[in-house]
């Protein structure tokens, strides 16, 4: 990584500088990055320590990176996932999630400042992930962190928040009253759903193991059925306005959709046995499929 100063200013902080200068031109001209030069498995990332960091657009931000997550959409995208898309763009930097530092912004950017911590996601096919010391999200992609989380914990939060937000209340459309099933609760997606549902005044049901039981009832869950000890179609009870089904295997498919209201709605994270962005099922007398946006993840530092 390399820092431009001038020689007659005294040394400090790139987030001070930038806030003096308040230019568009990113005053870190290169860093690290772990970069997808071709498709494979894990062994074909590359970490390299020059790699350009482009100025920035009016709208976008750059991060100093505190804490990235991984994404199955990421390990898939490695695989060749959109290989007919991605492969003319190669070398890819991967990632979605990403929790850090507000480093510079573009002209037009208000909402966010210098030396802010923030927390944010890239859109799916970005090309230019997080996997690097210094990533640029649009300022639309990023919102301050709550003081109250760390880095690494917020950096788990916004793609997996985001496919529950998108299922629950862009497709689903969930509101106050209506009874909800998360089948898989006690992952990312799942556990998000059940808070969003549940702020949102809904009765929610859910499916986990044993030991996340007493974590999604904290979170406002009224049943949880424990999928390794009890059958799921006596455990669970009642007709349900939407179900989200992050485990997508045909036997919860089946369940699934057979706990449906009429006019319900089945989504799932998993299709024809590929993980998919989600997918959602509206069931009003016939069956019809919608292909919509982003996947759950799980996190590391």
């Amino acid at each position: 990584m390399r820092v431009l100063k001038s020689q007659s200013v005294k040394t400090r902080p790139i987030w001070e500088l930038l806030m003096k200068v308040g230019s568009i031109r990113c005053y870190v001209s290169s860093c690290r990055a772990v970069l997808l030069p071709r498709f494979g498995g894990p062994d074909v990332l590359e970490l390299r320590t020059d790699v350009p960091v482009p100025d920035l657009k009016p709208n976008e931000v750059l991060v100093r990176s505190r804490a990235v997550s991984i994404n199955p959409l990421d390990t898939r995208m490695r695989s060749g996932y959109g290989r007919s898309i991605f492969e003319p763009l190669l070398p890819l930097i991967l990632g979605r999630d990403i929790s850090g530092v507000v480093a510079a912004i573009g002209a037009s950017v208000k909402s966010l400042t210098v030396g802010e911590e923030v927390f944010g996601a890239l859109h799916p096919t970005a090309v230019r992930g997080t996997y690097t010391d210094y990533a640029i999200l649009s300022e639309d992609e990023l919102s301050p962190k709550p003081a109250s989380v760390t880095h690494v914990e917020a950096s788990a939060i916004p793609f997996a928040a985001l496919t529950a937000w998108r299922a629950l209340k862009s497709t689903a459309r969930i509101t106050e009253g209506q009874r909800l099933l998360v089948v898989g609760g006690g992952g990312a997606v799942g556990f998000a759903a059940i808070q969003l549902a549940v702020a949102a005044g809904c009765h929610v049901t859910t499916t986990c193991g044993n030991q996340s039981i007493n974590r999604v009832m904290a979170a406002g869950a009224e049943q949880a059925v424990d999928y390794t000890a009890e059958d799921l179609e006596v455990g669970i009870r009642g007709k349900f306005d939407a179900v989200l089904d992050t485990i997508g295997v045909p036997e919860t498919e089946r369940i699934g959709i057979s706990l449906l209201n009429r006019g319900g709605h089945y989504m799932t994270l998993q299709v024809r046995g590929e993980a998919c962005d989600y997918c959602c099922f509206f069931l009003e007398g016939n069956i019809f499929l919608f292909k919509a946006l982003l996947c759950f993840n799980i996190w590391s530092d």
